[in-house]
């Protein structure tokens, strides 16, 4: 008996900074083209695939880049891989560089609306923390997380997956529980942020 062909993966496209990246151990394929570089383990879109073999996730995270600059190559990156889902995280640089929670909260809408309009859904991420943060940066990042959970709940086209609490230390949120550097999450933390929105996905892919 011929065997039908299997299904087709399914494309999610993982759009952000270094955590989505996969700093400091990976270096994307947008960094380190055409397939990346480093430790595959370390980026959260690897333990995807890994535990969802019926997905594609493609990395576009690249270290150090805002918001607006992550806009800059949102037709790239994001409208030309044609994806079911998009997840966003990003915002965590333009704290470190000291742009207003404003800035933050009106680039990531526009992000949401850009995908919304092209009929992609949206899993947004909350920044995650790093362990050099002053109080004020802290406190910045508290305001947008809450921000992105207000849109959440708001916006059914919105879905969030809460990052920063999937590597953040028991009790400390604002503090990696594990890092090689301070500043970005070890293995087991990109692991636990694949654990966190791989659900978030599943439920949207069910609508």
């Amino acid at each position: 008996m011929i065997q039908p062909p299997p299904p087709p993966l399914v494309t999610i496209v993982a759009l952000g900074d270094s955590t989505t990246a996969g700093t400091p151990a990976f270096k994307s394929p947008v960094e380190a083209p055409p397939d990346g570089e480093g430790n595959r383990e370390s980026q959260f879109s690897y333990w995807l695939i890994k535990t969802h073999p019926e997905w594609t996730a493609l990395n576009r995270g690249v270290n150090g880049e805002r918001t607006d600059q992550i806009a800059a190559r949102f037709d790239r990156d994001v409208l030309a891989a044609q994806p079911a889902v998009v997840i966003i995280i990003a915002g965590v640089n333009d704290v470190y560089q000291g742009r207003p929670v404003s800035h933050v909260t009106t680039q990531l809408r526009a992000l949401y609306d850009r995908a919304i309009t092209a009929g992609i859904p949206v899993v947004a991420g909350t920044i995650v923390p790093y362990n050099t943060a002053t109080d004020e940066q802290n406190g910045k990042m508290r305001e947008i997380n809450a921000w992105i959970a207000a849109e959440g709940r708001r916006d059914p086209r919105i879905r969030v997956a809460d990052t920063r609490a999937a590597v953040a230390a028991p009790g400390q949120p604002d503090r990696l529980a594990g890092s090689p550097d301070g500043l970005h999450p070890d293995v087991e933390g990109y692991r636990n942020m694949a654990g966190a929105l791989a659900p978030v996905i599943t439920a949207l892919r069910r609508i």
